[in-house]
């Protein structure tokens, strides 16, 4: 199954590159750690954003033919 990033997704995908890329720079243990469980939740929150933003356009997309 090939999932489509929606674009909010692809933003919240960059913070979370953004974050861990700080994470790697941290010399704090604690610090890199809690901002790499930062990251994950962003990328758990791009793969929500996609699949909301695609059954919205699935439900739009079907109230469009049903006008029609």
């Amino acid at each position: 199954m090939t999932v489509h990033i929606s674009q909010r997704g692809k933003e919240y995908l960059e913070t979370a590159r953004t974050l861990l890329r700080a994470a790697k720079t941290m010399t704090d243990h604690a610090i890199a750690g809690q901002l790499k469980a930062l990251a994950d939740d962003y990328e758990r929150r791009a793969e929500k954003a996609s699949y909301v933003d695609a059954a919205k356009a699935r439900s739009a997309a079907s109230a469009e033919r049903e006008w029609t």
